[in-house]
């Protein structure tokens, strides 16, 4: 589905990821995790169009997308949730999720994608009309996804939608993440910290340390030694 073949990402002369490779097959969830610095949001702006890489390569279903804008890859079925509920204050809960459905791929089953993200998040369907910016911040991220939701992806990609949210909110919105791949073959690329949350949520695991990667395999067979040292120090690769 997604191949990134050792991307680069330079802010002026500061390398913020120096050399990442990873895989995503179709239909599966695949955790990137790292700490804070390691490189993983610039990793993730660039293969959805949001940062031009400075070397490196992005394969989407077989074909390069290298340097595309991000609207052009949206509209291929890559699309990117950010962190921090990112949506227009002053519209409406229900206009911010219609902004998704802009591409033309994505018009003709607007009603029935509106549905989907009011049965998945059913809060939303509640409030639709009120302003995004008086939501809580669960609420807004829950505005994010739908809005990602609306434009039909083939792939989402989540970076770190559980930062500064409640317990009860994370295990929700993650509930639903599981739901959308599992009922609609949406693979998922996952940024986390949380390294158990993540690899519970995962089938595959890519770890980030200094901008690469320094750990990959099944989530199922990591052993914790060589995640403390992808996480925190010494790098090394495992076999899948």
């Amino acid at each position: 589905m997604l191949d990134v073949k050792e991307l680069q990402v330079k802010y002026g002369d500061f390398i913020a990821v120096s050399s990442a490779s990873l895989e995503l097959s179709s239909g599966r969830i695949t955790a990137l995790i790292g700490a804070n610095g390691a490189g993983k949001s610039s990793l993730m702006s660039a293969i959805a169009g949001l940062l031009k890489p400075t070397g490196g390569h992005v394969l989407f279903q077989g074909e390069e997308i290298t340097g595309l804008p991000a609207s052009e890859i949206v509209q291929k079925g890559l699309c990117l949730v950010p962190q921090g509920g990112r949506c227009f204050h002053r519209m409406s809960v229900e206009d911010n999720l219609l902004i998704g459905s802009y591409p033309k791929m994505a018009r003709a089953h607007r009603n029935d994608s509106l549905e989907l993200v009011y049965s998945l998040f059913p809060v939303l369907k509640t409030k639709r009309k009120d302003p995004a910016g008086t939501l809580s911040g669960g609420q807004r991220q829950m505005v994010a996804i739908g809005r990602a939701l609306m434009t039909e992806p083939k792939c989402l990609m989540f970076d770190e939608i559980s930062l500064g949210l409640a317990p009860v909110v994370i295990q929700d919105i993650y509930a639903q993440i599981r739901k959308i791949n599992r009922e609609r073959k949406t693979t998922v690329l996952l940024v986390e910290q949380d390294t158990n949350r993540a690899l519970a949520m995962s089938d595959d695991c890519y770890f980030m340390l200094e901008g690469k990667i320094s750990l990959s395999g099944a989530s199922d067979t990591l052993t914790q030694e060589a995640i403390r040292n992808a996480y925190f120090g010494r790098t090394e690769v495992a076999d899948d």
